[in-house]
């Protein structure tokens, strides 16, 4: 299977020592030199975490459509845009618009998302879930409407004084094809039979809500044969994509081995924690090491095999020149390995 090979970046910044990325402004120039940096080495894809009141990236459409005036062949994406957030109306619009600017490149990234720094902020935001409905419907709902906003639905009446019908009206602008470019970021086998069912792509989470015993890729695998079961049963005629996130690390420097090195215990292995009262969670390990060790380790991943495309979390504070010297080592010295050819 030929991978596409892109970066995820969570968009931190924090004026600490050892930052490169100090202020909101340095993140959002240094991620759309990154994803520049990206095209140049023949990566496929410039993904970015969404997360609101915290110092991360938050309001994705302005980054992604600056990304696009400056590059001509790279994919742009998130992952996840948090649905619970999100005005589905307005947000079909900027989606549209970022689409055009990139020429089809967009590949959005949407999920009921994680457990952020507010207490009920979407509330705050003006989204409340209806009565009988939790946090999940919400995000579930709100994206049902984006998704038919996207695709041309009918979304408001006209107004005959102005019109001289009365008729539905779509937003606008509409990007053909956008909507076939929906992922749905999903953290346990059971919404990944959901996303199947929804026709949307599978956008693996970095983490699942559920533990079985067995290695991170193993359950990812799993998930990503359920759903792409699920996706056939359905009948949907295109062929999905899946990606899966990996925190790969290598080192081939002194400046890799003092961030970096030597490997800890528990990067080496998966981690079961708890996210949220008595969500378990298994979270996948990190690749760090020598570029062969990590080919060794890679391929032995059943996920990764899977998946059409992996997504790199880079440590975006250490900054532009370090992150795009990482995705160079990766792109020459390991993405081979696992299928990847750059891009011409």
């Amino acid at each position: 299977m030929k991978k596409s090979i892109g970066f995820l970046s969570f968009g931190h910044w924090q004026a600490v020592p050892g930052s490169r990325v100090r202020t909101a402004q340095d993140a959002l120039l240094q991620s759309i030199e990154l994803a520049v940096a990206a095209e140049e080495l023949g990566l496929d894809g410039a993904f970015f975490r969404v997360h609101h009141f915290a110092q991360q990236l938050a309001s994705p459409f302005p980054l992604l459509s600056a990304i696009a005036a400056r590059t001509h062949r790279i994919e742009i994406g998130t992952g996840v845009i948090d649905m619970r957030y999100e005005n589905p109306l307005y947000m079909a619009e900027e989606a549209a618009a970022a689409d055009l600017i990139s020429a089809g490149r967009l590949q959005l990234g949407v999920s009921r998302g994680s457990p952020e720094s507010a207490l009920r902020g979407s509330e705050a935001f003006g989204f409340v879930p209806p009565e009988g409905m939790d946090d999940a419907d919400l995000a579930r709902a709100h994206t049902e409407l984006f998704l038919a906003a996207i695709k041309g639905a009918g979304v408001a009446e006209s107004n005959p004084q102005m019109t001289g019908s009365s008729r539905p009206l779509p937003v606008m602008p509409l990007s053909e094809g956008l909507a076939d470019r929906i992922w749905w970021g999903s953290g346990s086998r059971a919404t990944g039979v959901w996303t199947a069912d929804q026709g949307l792509n599978l956008m693996s989470s970095t983490l699942l809500t559920e533990d079985t015993g067995v290695p991170f890729g193993d359950l990812q695998a799993e998930q990503i044969q359920q759903f792409r079961d699920a996706w056939t049963a359905a009948g949907w005629e295109r062929e999905p994509r899946v990606s899966v996130s990996r925190s790969i690390l290598p080192i081939t420097t002194d400046e890799d081995r003092a961030y970096f090195g030597p490997r800890s215990l528990e990067d080496s292995h998966d981690q079961v924690g708890y996210l949220e009262a008595n969500t378990i969670a298994r979270f996948g390990k990190s690749y760090i090491g020598e570029p062969d060790s990590i080919v060794e380790e890679l391929v032995m991943d059943a996920a990764v095999r899977e998946a059409d495309t992996v997504l790199l979390t880079v440590p975006n504070q250490l900054g532009v020149e370090y992150n795009a010297h990482l995705l160079q080592t990766v792109a020459e010295h390991i993405a081979p390995a696992i299928g990847w050819k750059p891009a011409s």
